[in-house]
């Protein structure tokens, strides 16, 4: 028996090594420092009777006899995941989710997802970004986080993407502008009052400009944020007549904060996926991707 002679620690950190391609990387998602990943390392190469990794100034490589090890490392670690959810001790489970997420998650369901993610894995750590959704992508591409929940269309393929729920577009204004606005459902008598929506280059804002432009609706009057939750309040206070995805106001609409005003053209609903590296993750990372679908399909269903 191998007893003590390899851990989980020193494979997770072969692991990390590899795919994120530093020891500092290794260590800084690992949260722990860059002579623990060393040690363990070194530990690991010396427990086997081979060099598994060749370091050349600041960066890493695998050796052959690494590159054949390094998937048989990864099995045991599922394998150790899978012990503890097959016994139901999800609780053991004592690692970090890297996540990112776009704002609109984390102004909407993104609180419900984090408690379903709790219930499965009290232990569980969560690391947080928000950002753009191409920020996110390229933080995925670059394995500087493990899961994102975002919107497309996107750049790269990735390994296994989730279609959770895709999100409409509601007009709204506060009950004044409303009541400004003329009658039918002509979208170009919105351009009486100023256009609040969501960045430029979001496939949104593009589809709002290009439509502008080949209807003749002057697209001086929108007005761009690059903080969707800055447009709420905004469309609120009577600053102008917002575009905006439902989910975002739908609770102002409710209290009757904001109006869904009728219209004849919106943006193409807007799809959200969980995106992540199958081959490179832990096992519940597939779980927590379906928990987020799970906890957005609540929210916009």
């Amino acid at each position: 028996m191998i007893k003590s002679q390899i851990t989980f620690k020193q494979l997770e950190a072969f692991v990390y090594v590899v795919d994120l391609g530093t020891f500092r990387n290794a260590a800084s998602a690992l949260g722990t420092t860059q002579p623990n990943i060393s040690a363990r390392i070194s530990s690991l190469e010396s427990a086997l009777d081979a060099q598994l990794l060749l370091r050349d100034a600041g960066s890493v490589r695998l050796t052959d006899r690494g590159a054949t090890l390094l998937k048989k490392a990864r099995e045991i670690i599922w394998a150790g995941e899978a012990l503890l959810e097959e016994a139901g001790r999800q609780d053991l489970i004592e690692e970090r989710l890297r996540l990112g997420v776009t704002e609109l998650v984390a102004c909407t369901w993104l609180q419900d997802f984090l408690r379903l993610l709790k219930q499965a894995y009290p232990s569980l750590r969560v690391d947080l970004r928000v950002d753009l959704s191409s920020v996110i992508e390229d933080f995925l591409v670059q394995s500087q986080i493990d899961l994102a929940l975002q919107s497309g269309p996107f750049k790269t393929t990735i390994s296994r993407t989730l279609h959770m729920a895709d999100e409409e577009y509601v007009w709204v204004a506060n009950s004044a502008n409303a009541e400004s606005l003329s009658q039918g459902s002509m979208t170009k008598r919105f351009f009486a009052l100023p256009i609040l929506t969501h960045a430029r280059h979001t496939q949104a804002g593009t589809a709002l400009h290009k439509t502008a432009k080949d209807r003749g609706w002057d697209t001086n009057q929108i007005v761009h944020s690059s903080a969707l939750s800055a447009c709420l309040p905004m469309a609120c206070e009577g600053l102008g007549v917002a575009l905006l995805p439902h989910s975002l106001v739908r609770h102002e609409i409710a209290r009757g904060g904001l109006v869904k005003l009728i219209a004849d053209w919106t943006p193409d609903p807007l799809p959200f996926c969980a995106r992540y590296k199958e081959n490179r993750v832990p096992r519940f990372v597939a779980n927590a991707a379906d928990l987020a679908a799970d906890a957005m399909q609540n929210h916009v269903g």
